[in-house]
């Protein structure tokens, strides 16, 4: 390097302009380095520090802790002539903590690096280990910016998170460093004396020495800078930790729930505060007398729950009721073609603030009534079945599993594995007649319906002797044989129509579409409907094929049958010993107890 880029390196001020710079609420702090140049090599490490302790150590540029000392070990010290042995958490017992923790395994398994685990269950941070980062999840089920990355040679936090564990800690955080340089060029032709020169400021102190190396590893002169910098806690009102933290007022959506005679909307809060209730009918609450009633219905476009359905893995929208994880919930009248409605207190309890204005942007004037399902669930408190094409399939679906467990002790349709799982979860008549979204649908109940045939035991339905001509079977054509070839009554009906809704799903949703599509899609008179109709029918017909195999399972036929083709594969077994005996083409020793054992395993 030249003696100018050298003379800049080593004299560290865009260093230590760095290491004093007014630090972000959102910047992400490098808490942990390893050096990875050859001539600047750049240790930090962070020490815990109790807030009691602070003016001490800035008193000495020296580090508080090193990185060697952050496990459990021991002292042996001598206190009035007697010997006492104690044990020390973090290898020290000067109060000071270790905030990323080494772990060393002699060279027998990989050294590797952990954030502290107090840290990590304070913000609950969950550990995505394909990326070494750590995400924070917020209340209402938003995940937030990553809180921490962990990489070979460094790590970093957010300060805000840092700053609120400080808070409720009574801590201040020290990044100890250690910044060397090293230079080929001597420190007279770099124009430095060598020396010390210790220093310190308010929330910084450092000590910057300047040496000769005499040529060690081509070296010729080095700077160092060593100190640390500390970071302030927050005022633990600040750390959002309960029950320390201020306590925000709540806040709530207004919704549309009416239309005066002039056409003007009326508007009112959701805070279930200011609603009149059933529970309480003498209002000794004082709501205001003009107040809408908790259970004043509110009307959404059905577009409202595309944004729970595109993210399966975290929300889930089942008959009446939306969920996100654990964390919140709600009950919705999603048993309509075009609309969504919710009572308007349960919008104020049950939505986080952030969900309330998403659902408030799909608001819009009340067009009918709730529904007859769910005024009979919440008014009247009865049980109700819902008509919903979607609602019902899924309970086929999970009525169907159940019984080919019970009854077969295999699953009719093999459970889709969990990176699949989001076709069940986000099946349901599309809010928008966009192709994009039928054939998503097609495609999804395709593979439910037609990809997860458990074709392994479908094969037992398959008589011993038509075993080697149908053996290339698969799918829907082993689905046929082994329903056809037993006689049982009504398969035609329903291999048909999982056919043509292949022949959909391979015309439209697998490849381009074309003539071939266009044919394919007669049967459903795709041309002359809304592809939401559309959709409705194949979902009707679904549902109806899910029945038609639950009243098979349950019928004890298909039990029967398997039973009966195990025990004339037995027989054929046995007839194939006997004669090979009789022939004496197989060893005579053949007896009637391996005859048995035969029969037994196979039976």
């Amino acid at each position: 390097m030249s003696i100018n880029t050298d003379k800049k390196r080593l004299s560290q001020a865009q260093t230590l302009q760095h290491m004093q710079r007014d630090m972000k609420w959102n910047e992400m702090i490098t808490v942990y380095q390893e050096p990875t140049e050859e001539y600047s090599k750049h240790h930090i490490y962070c020490a815990l520090i109790p807030s009691a302790h602070i003016k001490k150590a800035l008193s000495v540029s020296t580090w508080d802790m090193e990185f060697s000392q952050d496990i459990p070990s021991g002292i042996i010290s001598n206190k009035g002539g007697r010997e006492v042995r104690e044990y020390l958490r973090y290898g020290v017992d000067n109060g000071v903590e270790p905030l990323i923790i080494g772990r060393s395994f002699h060279g027998l398994r990989d050294d590797y690096r952990e954030i502290s685990e107090e840290f990590r269950l304070f913000h609950n941070l969950y550990h995505d280990r394909k990326t070494d980062q750590y995400i924070k999840i917020s209340e209402d089920g938003n995940e937030e910016e990553t809180v921490a990355v962990v990489k070979s040679n460094y790590i970093q936090i957010r300060l805000k998170e840092i700053r609120q564990f400080l808070a409720i800690k009574e801590m201040h955080l020290a990044i100890q460093f250690i910044f060397s340089e090293l230079s080929t060029h001597s420190l007279e032709e770099l124009g430095f004396t060598e020396g010390d020169n210790d220093r310190q400021n308010k929330l910084m102190r450092w000590m910057q020495r300047y040496g000769d190396l005499d040529g060690i590893n081509n070296c010729r002169a080095f700077s160092r800078l060593v100190g640390k910098r500390i970071v302030e806690p927050l005022p633990k009102t600040k750390s959002g930790f309960w029950p320390f933290a201020e306590v925000s007022e709540q806040e709530y959506a207004s919704f549309i729930i009416d239309v005066n005679e002039s056409g003007d909307e009326i508007i009112y809060t959701s805070n279930p505060d200011e609603l009149k209730t059933p529970a309480d009918p003498g209002n000794i609450r004082g709501v205001d007398e003009e107040a809408p009633s908790y259970l004043t219905p509110v009307h959404f476009r059905k577009k409202v729950l595309d944004k729970y359905y595109h993210e399966p893995s975290k929300y889930t929208v089942e008959d009446s009721i939306l969920r996100c994880g654990s964390l919140w919930s709600v009950y919705i009248d999603n048993h309509h073609d075009d609309i969504v409605c919710a009572w308007l207190g349960d919008l104020g309890r049950d939505l986080p603030f952030s969900e309330q204005e998403h659902w408030h942007l799909y608001n819009i004037p009340p067009t009918g009534g709730i529904s007859k399902t769910y005024f009979a669930r919440q008014i009247e408190s009865q049980f109700a079945n819902s008509g919903r094409p979607e609602h019902i399939f899924k309970q086929r679906y999970d009525d169907l599993q159940k019984v080919s467990q019970t009854h077969l002790g295999w699953q009719w349709l093999l459970p889709l594995h969990q990176a699949d799982a989001h076709h069940l979860k986000s099946l349901r008549i599309p809010a928008t007649d966009e192709q994009r979204n039928f054939d998503a649908m097609v495609l999804s109940l395709t593979k439910i319906l037609i990809d997860s045939l458990n074709e392994k035991s479908l094969k037992k339905l398959i008589p011993c002797e038509k075993q080697e001509e149908f053996k290339g079977k698969r799918g829907i054509a082993l689905l046929d044989a082994a329903l056809h070839l037993n006689n049982l009554e009504g398969a035609d009906t329903h291999i048909a129509f999982l056919r043509k809704l292949q022949d959909l799903r391979s015309s439209g949703s697998a490849h381009r579409k074309g003539r071939t599509y266009l044919k394919k899609s007669e049967h459903f008179d795709i041309e002359n409907q809304s592809l939401r109709h559309v959709f409705a029918n194949i979902l009707n017909s679904a549902s109806d094929t899910l029945d038609y195999f639950i009243v098979l399972v349950n019928s004890g036929q298909i039990r029967e049958i398997i039973k009966r083709n195990e025990i004339k594969a037995a027989y054929a077994i046995l007839d194939e010993m006997v004669g090979s005996v009789d022939s004496g083409t197989t060893d005579a020793s053949v007896n009637h107890d391996e005859v048995i054992y035969e029969l037994q395993s196979k039976t």
